[in-house]
């Protein structure tokens, strides 16, 4: 009975991850079928907005580096689960989102607009295209397991955990991160750049070049040699770059 409400649990976790994640996707890219989106109406003060921003940004930040670092996962285990350790993770990053898609605050200014249709429509589908690099790079390693699907279902039929494994094919073959990689364009892509988008991707584009040095310290940890080698042939995330 345990074993089944943790994988409830875990289901759950991964429709609220994931859907935060949609969500975020879709905000960020301005869609007017939204009761909310990036370019909504600027509603409050600029000094408030940047107090509320902040606070939104520090919330995510906090949550997405504490709760990935391998001293933080080997304390929590003792307090849950390990099955569990991963949904809770995606649970509280989709709730994290949808508060950004929530409450993020308009800031007053507008840095580009697009006003050729074709390069509008250009930059749309690179935005697109972006997100959907995102998508097919979590397949490309393990979707569920990144999702915690995968440990709650082993744990429910009793299966013992597989071990990390290195990949490298399609977008791992030009980039260590594509996922990050499409994250990126699918943030920055777009023919309309109010102040307000600017603001939210200039502090997620920051946060994920911080995270990525701790992330690619445990992965030298958890994958040895294989990893640190990899560094050497792949750029980080920019593509055909020499940048580590």
């Amino acid at each position: 009975m345990k074993a089944f409400l943790v994988f409830i649990y875990g289901v759950v976790s991964y429709v609220i991850g994931l859907g935060g994640l949609v969500w975020f996707a879709l905000y960020i890219g301005g869609w007017d079928f939204l009761p909310k989106h990036i370019d909504s109406e600027v509603t409050t003060s600029t000094s408030m907005a940047l107090i509320i921003n902040t606070g939104l940004i520090l919330l995510f930040a906090l949550q997405h580096s504490i709760m990935a670092r391998p001293g933080f996962k080997q304390r929590w285990s003792k307090i849950i689960p390990d099955s569990m350790e991963r949904s809770t993770y995606i649970l509280l990053s989709g709730i994290i989102m949808v508060l950004i898609c929530l409450y993020w605050q308009g800031l007053e200014g507008t840095l580009w607009q697009v006003n050729s249709d074709v390069m509008a429509y250009a930059l749309t589908g690179l935005y697109m295209t972006g997100w959907m690099i995102a998508v097919i790079s979590s397949f490309l390693i393990n979707h569920f397991e990144l999702f915690g699907l995968q440990q709650v279902y082993f744990n429910l039929v009793n299966r013992s955990q597989s071990q990390p494994r290195f990949v490298e094919r399609s977008f791992y073959k030009i980039v260590r991160h594509p996922i990050q990689f499409g994250t990126l364009i699918g943030i920055w892509a777009t023919p309309y750049m109010s102040m307000t988008h600017f603001v939210l991707s200039s502090c997620l584009t920051v946060y994920i070049f911080i995270a990525l040095q701790y992330e690619e310290k445990d992965l030298v940890t958890t994958l040895g040699d294989q990893y640190a080698e990899y560094q050497m042939r792949r750029p980080m995330i920019i593509p055909f770059s020499k940048m580590n």
